[in-house]
């Protein structure tokens, strides 16, 4: 049975998918277990593959950017989240961005982080599973052909950025394990509980100034009419676009929730009072990782960015509390005073300095004033 209000598409069959494949991600066997696992799953199914393997970064990027993608019905990513996120920004730089984005995108968890993927496996209802059984459960319901809607999420930055995100945007402790553990790749999802103790051991506080829009309870719903002659910045600094609806054709859609990163933000607005924070997390799907159930109430396109951040002065034993209960999805219920959590629909991060790591769907981004 189906959630209401989710509305499902069929692939058609026979159906023709043009495979992006990343050999090196994870612990690199993607190409192995493609052959080994889904390729005979999809043959029964009458889906026809090409496979594209990549030899670079931003490989993936440029081909969905540049192809002709009509001969195909459906986009696969055999990787990690980062290829996805090269995919989706590829194809958001693509002139017709407005149709092609309706083609359907499928994720095959070939990587070590895999958040799409164990959410997609958690929405669908089935067990909490890893390694091969997650990549069997999500050949499956690509087998079945079903698609729906997901929510991306709108990233600019004080540079002049423009960044669609489909995961989640992190600066602080989570986001230092994650590019920290990278050295440790060829040991698959282990690289995160390494790199977890080893950034406890060296616990840091971060300075800055967070802002949010709180998800009311129209949300899920669209937002209401802008004022037409309030300027919205794009991402590219000093360019304003044209009010929402006026839009040129092919031109990125507007941040209509968002004033300017150089101004304050709106007075409807929420400010945190405190400004030293040992993490910050905007995740729109349910897992960070195959082990980290970090948004139990997240959905696929809930309109909605689960915001978490963590105060300064929690202590290291308390935090890997947290962790070790994330893992169930069960850290809220810790009630842990040093760990905030809010449902917003726009968000603002003001670091004080440019100290620490950001991500934005587990890259690496510089550290800068940034909202979605």
């Amino acid at each position: 049975l189906s959630p209401p209000g989710d509305s499902y598409g069929v692939l058609p069959r026979p159906c023709r998918a043009l495979v992006l494949l990343n050999p090196q991600s994870g612990s690199g066997r993607a190409l192995d277990d493609f052959q080994a696992v889904v390729q005979p799953m999809l043959a029964e199914a009458e889906i026809a593959t090409t496979i594209f393997i990549t030899e670079r970064p931003h490989h993936a990027h440029e081909k969905v950017r540049d192809e002709d993608l009509s001969q195909w019905d459906t986009l696969v990513v055999m990787s990690g989240d980062g290829l996805l996120y090269e995919v989706v920004n590829g194809l958001m730089e693509r002139p017709d961005w407005k149709d092609t984005m309706k083609k359907p995108l499928c994720i095959l968890p070939g990587g070590s982080g895999n958040a799409l993927a164990a959410s997609i496996n958690y929405y669908a209802g089935y067990d909490h599973v890893a390694k091969k059984k997650l990549l069997t459960n999500c050949t499956f319901i690509l087998c079945k052909g079903l698609h729906t809607q997901m929510d991306l999420v709108s990233l600019s930055t004080a540079s002049g950025k423009r960044l669609f995100s489909f995961l989640g945007f992190g600066w602080g402790f989570i986001s230092d394990v994650d590019i920290d553990s990278e050295k440790y790749r060829w040991l698959g999802s282990a690289r995160f509980t390494l790199g977890t103790l080893q950034c406890l051991a060296k616990l840091r506080v971060y300075q800055g100034r967070l802002s949010y829009l709180p998800a009311g309870p129209e949300q899920g719903t669209a937002p209401a009419p802008r004022d037409p002659s309030t300027p919205v910045t794009n991402g590219k600094a000093g360019h304003v676009l044209p009010p929402a609806g006026t839009d040129a054709p092919g031109s990125l859609p507007a941040d209509s929730l968002l004033a300017p990163l150089g101004q304050p933000v709106p007075a409807h607005w929420t400010v945190v009072p405190e400004e030293e924070f040992v993490l910050v997390y905007a995740i729109y799907q349910s897992h960070l990782g195959t082990n980290l159930l970090m948004a139990p109430a997240a959905r696929l396109h809930d309109g909605c960015i689960h915001l978490f951040y963590m105060k300064a002065g929690i202590s290291r034993v308390a935090l890997l509390k947290l962790f070790l209960a994330m893992s169930r999805g069960t850290h809220l219920d810790l009630n842990c005073p040093h760990l905030c959590y809010v449902p917003v629909r726009a968000f603002r991060l003001e670091p004080r300095v440019a100290a620490g790591i950001m991500t934005v769907d587990g890259e690496a981004l510089a550290c800068e004033p940034v909202q979605g």
